[in-house]
């Protein structure tokens, strides 16, 4: 974005000008506006503070810095000791002069609340601001500062971080074009269950009108499972497990305590689950910033007035299992060990079995998995929020591929490239199986004006969850369709287990 066919573009913030760069095909792109005070020195474990204001006009064409982390991602910056203002907002549009305020799309980043940032090229916006949205995307504290157990410091500190910039959205987006009465929030995994629990949270109420939510994960912390965490990264820090000795230890050393931790198997019954799926931080149902568990806050009714569009993959944790992410289960002792740490009823086991008879072990652990973790609770995420008098529309990634080296599955992230119409960028190309064809960039722009209609209007193009019925549209090539979830065999064996016992 630093070449010659940029042109610059000011903008006033709240904080001070900025000034972004314009594509040939007219995008304006304004990268790295700070939202919030770098949350380090007397900010760090804190709730996120004002931004201090500038004087003049502020170049903003590069992303900036990201929370600390270890992943390196394809085309995607590191974080480096020392880079602190990490709370920083992106946003693209295309202006159009003859129409009124846009409506507004912000993007949360996935990576299991430990990794990512807004710079992965698959979150380009362009394409969707090309499609009549303002696009946003934000950083965010992930891993022990923005989602660890600190005595005497609030909890879900990233989810904080994330109210923050929707404020900042709120107060600034006008100047961009943007209508601040009609914001859509939009994540994929991490991403949507932050936005799960910022449908929960009141601090985050009336900050936008609609939500978007990919693959949203079976995965939140009960205080006890969290303080047991952060003993464990503390002690592999060599520091005390009370806010002075955390505030001790470096972001730097906090990172790589939590990596080590990540990779033990637990025996502990409170920490079980972690010896198959080592992710060690999730949202905290702190009783305070989380009042309660996102399933149960939507069947309450408490964000009924915002409208919902939900999606899953239909083979998710097969990624996770390429990448490495997680344990692998190959014998029928392990598959029930895994059952009874994530305290399935047997009869969910045996149902898969019976469903997947000529698969190995491992495949049916990988079905259960990604239902347990991402399909059954977000497809449940819709149907709550509907039978609660909410508005809700669900659809499922299938896109499937056969090719020369192996066949394309629907896995997690598969779906992201495709809504947001990045098939090309530095990356994709693993996650959706290969070099795109014609098909998949038609079903690409179908996605991508789902996504801006609902944002526009709440209505992506299909027919909503109601209280008696769950339609969920198919993504698919050669072409979609719109089934009924009453005939799904996988969605029968769930219908009665209570998703209170999957709870950490």
């Amino acid at each position: 974005m630093g070449d010659e066919s940029w042109v610059g573009t000011d903008f006033r913030t709240t904080s001070g000008r900025v000034r972004g760069s314009r594509s040939l095909d007219g995008v304006i792109a304004v990268l790295g506006i700070p939202y919030a005070a770098a949350p380090f020195g007397p900010h760090r474990f804190r709730r996120p503070q004002p931004v201090v204001g500038w004087r003049g006009s502020r170049d903003r064409t590069e992303f900036g810095p990201i929370a600390p982390q270890s992943a390196e991602l394809p085309g995607s910056p590191v974080w480096r000791p020392g880079d602190e203002d990490v709370l920083s907002v992106n946003v693209w549009v295309e202006p159009r002069p003859d129409r009124g305020p846009l409506p507004v799309l912000v993007w949360i980043h996935g990576g299991a609340y430990t990794f990512g940032s807004s710079a992965q090229p698959d979150f380009d916006g362009a394409a969707l601001a090309r499609a009549g949205l303002v696009v946003v995307s934000c950083n965010y504290r992930v891993g022990f500062e923005g989602f660890g157990h600190v005595p005497g410091f609030p909890d879900n500190r990233g989810l904080l971080d994330q109210v923050a910039a929707l404020r900042w959205v709120r107060e600034n987006i006008a100047a961009f074009g943007g209508d601040p009465g009609n914001v859509t929030v939009a994540g994929h995994s991490a991403g949507a269950g932050s936005i799960a629990c910022l449908m929960a949270m009141e601090e985050a109420c009336g900050l936008f009108r609609r939500a978007i939510t990919h693959s949203v994960p079976n995965a939140f912390f009960t205080a006890e499972v969290a303080a047991a965490v952060t003993s464990r990264i503390a002690s592999e820090a060599g520091v005390a497990p009370t806010g002075d000795g955390l505030l001790s230890a470096s972001p730097g050393q906090l990172v790589a305590a939590s990596d080590k931790v990540a990779g033990q198997c637990e025996d502990d019954p409170v920490t079980a689950i972690q010896a198959f799926d080592p992710v060690v931080f999730q949202p905290v149902v702190d009783g305070d910033v989380l009042p309660r568990d996102p399933l149960s806050a939507s069947a309450s009714g408490i964000s009924r007035d915002v409208d919902l569009l939900v999606c899953h993959t239909s083979e998710e944790y097969w990624f996770l299992h390429e990448i490495g992410g997680v344990r692998e289960v190959t014998s029928e002792t392990e598959l029930t060990r895994f059952a009874q740490a994530l305290r399935l009823p047997a009869r969910v086991v045996a149902g898969y079995r019976a469903l997947l008879p000529e698969a190995p072990v491992l495949d049916r652990y990988l079905a259960l998995s990604g239902d347990a973790r991402f399909g059954e609770y977000s497809s449940r995420l819709a149907e709550h929020h509907a039978r609660a008098g909410g508005r809700a529309y669900l659809s499922r990634f299938a896109r499937r591929r056969v090719r020369p080296n192996g066949e394309a599955r629907p896995w997690h992230t598969a779906d992201i490239p495709f809504a947001f119409g990045n098939l090309d960028a530095d990356g994709a190309a693993f996650l959706i199986g290969g070099t795109p064809d014609e098909q998949d960039r038609a079903l690409s722009r179908r996605m991508v004006r789902a996504w801006a209609d609902f944002a526009s209007c709440g209505d992506p193009g299909w027919p909503p969850v109601t209280a008696d019925a769950t339609a969920v549209k198919v993504w698919a090539v050669p072409a979609d369709h719109v089934a009924d979830d009453a005939t799904s065999a996988v969605r029968a064996l769930w219908r009665d287990v209570p998703f209170d016992l999957l709870r950490r």
